[in-house]
């Protein structure tokens, strides 16, 4: 099993940058395909970006395709998620997410939550107009 435990999150102005980490304990990171998540109050939680276990393929949702850019590095048992020119829609709680099982992930499940088999508890991100 892998714990995470994601930092970064806070509270910004419309077209400022933020990263998020997460850090990855128990297992090591290179071991779990990556993603990020986010939940605003109110709403489903909705995927938002994911990386393959080696970082060679990358999945973006539309609404931030452009302006967010995850990342992995395993020899810190990290990945990150660079945000830039926030928006007002982009608040919400944002939770990193491990999937392990290759078959489900790569068969067109990157964006489906159900293929996440571990979730960190989530770190606020709050973007002011």
């Amino acid at each position: 099993q892998v714990q995470l435990v994601e930092s970064g999150g806070g509270l910004v102005q419309a077209g400022d940058s933020l990263r998020l980490s997460c850090a990855a304990s128990g297992r090591t990171a290179s071991s779990y395909a990556m993603a990020w998540f986010r939940q605003a109050r109110g709403k489903e939680r909705e995927f938002v970006v994911a990386i393959s276990w080696s970082g060679g393929s990358t999945y973006y949702a539309d609404s931030v395709k452009g302006r967010f850019t995850i990342s992995r590095d395993d020899a810190k048992n990290t990945a990150y998620l660079q945000m830039n020119s926030l928006k007002p829609e982009d608040t919400a709680v944002y939770y990193c997410a491990a999937a392990q099982r290759r078959g489900t992930w790569f068969s067109g499940n990157q964006r489906n939550s159900n293929a996440y088999d571990f979730w960190g508890q989530g770190t606020q991100v709050t973007v002011s107009s």
